[in-house]
């Protein structure tokens, strides 16, 4: 029986087991991957208070890990399956055995979705990004594309045009659904343009983004668009939508779009249950938020369990 069990290995996760096993509470880390969730897929990051020098997100999740560790967190790899975070004693089963705390911190994340199209996967990072807050410095005075017609898209776009020459918005259908307030906005942007109808067919490069290929779904026609030579590159931000990681979750604890709903507090609709990171429902999900919210569930769990006498 452990006091803490946080399911997710993220930023959120490994700053939830840091506080809880830094008040002498006994931890328990479930993670069915890699440690670190979408960051460590981050070629440098800059935005991170403290930060280092040429920090990467491999870099900055081995640190915070060996600091959970340090602070006496267990960690287990496993999938974990059916979920029972009702009562006293929350119960999680996975593939490899069955875990058992006094208190639940959810912290599964959220991933963008895709656009599916050849060499997507692998240009990750390399000219492909799905966080403009994370990546915009890095395409200071090159073009970008921006796929996705609603208002994540269309605002990330206007916050692109800080730092890019043009900015082009890529949409599938004949208008953009973003809300009227933010259009009126992103049409007043001189830096911005729009290519309606169209779907991103195929990404090609060497090592960087250097050509797209783009389809007119009404006309099937076929166009191909490549970095300016002076550039050698150009940006492609995908804004398609993004999925929580909460379908264990569903009919236990209150959601919205798949988002966990929670408190300042962090606490769900179930007593001992915590969210924190992108699987809850927030404004802004960068590392040093979901740092914060792990931060805040460990300290809600820690009083829970005094409170509780358990």
């Amino acid at each position: 029986m452990y006091d803490v069990i946080v399911l997710g290995g993220g930023p959120a996760g490994l700053s939830a087991a840091l506080y809880a096993g830094r008040a002498r509470l006994s931890v328990l880390l479930i993670e069915k991957g890699a440690i670190g969730g979408q960051i460590v897929q981050s070629s440098e990051i800059e935005n991170y208070p403290g930060a280092l020098p040429q920090e990467t997100g491999e870099s900055l999740i081995a640190r915070l890990s060996a600091q959970a560790e340090r602070f006496g967190a267990a960690r287990v790899l496993d999938t974990v399956t059916a979920v029972s975070p009702e009562g006293e004693t929350k119960l999680l089963t996975g593939a490899k055995g069955s875990y058992r705390g006094r208190t639940l911190i959810v912290a599964t994340g959220a991933a963008p979705m895709h656009i599916g199209c050849p060499g997507e996967r692998e240009l990750v990072g390399k000219g492909v990004s799905y966080c403009a807050t994370c990546d915009a410095a890095f395409f200071e005075g090159l073009e970008v594309y921006v796929v996705g017609g609603g208002d994540s898209a269309v605002e990330e776009a206007l916050y692109l045009s800080k730092f890019a020459r043009k900015v082009t918005v890529i949409h599938r259908r004949d208008a953009l659904r973003a809300a009227k307030c933010i259009q009126e906005r992103a049409f007043a942007e001189p830096k911005l343009s729009f290519l309606l109808d169209s779907v991103v067919e195929e990404l090609r490069g060497d090592g960087l983004l250097e050509r797209m290929t783009l389809k007119n779904v009404k006309t099937g026609a076929l166009t191909t668009v490549a970095a300016d030579e002076a550039d050698g590159t150009f940006g492609l931000f995908v804004f398609v939508g993004l999925h929580p990681a909460s379908e264990l979750f569903a009919g236990k604890l209150d959601t919205e779009s798949g988002y966990i709903l929670t408190d300042e507090s962090m606490s769900t609709n179930l007593p001992g249950v915590f969210a924190a990171g992108d699987v809850r429902k927030k404004t802004l999900r960068q590392v040093v938020t979901a740092a914060a919210d792990g931060a805040v569930a460990a300290v809600s769990a820690e009083r829970y369990i005094e409170a509780a006498g358990l």
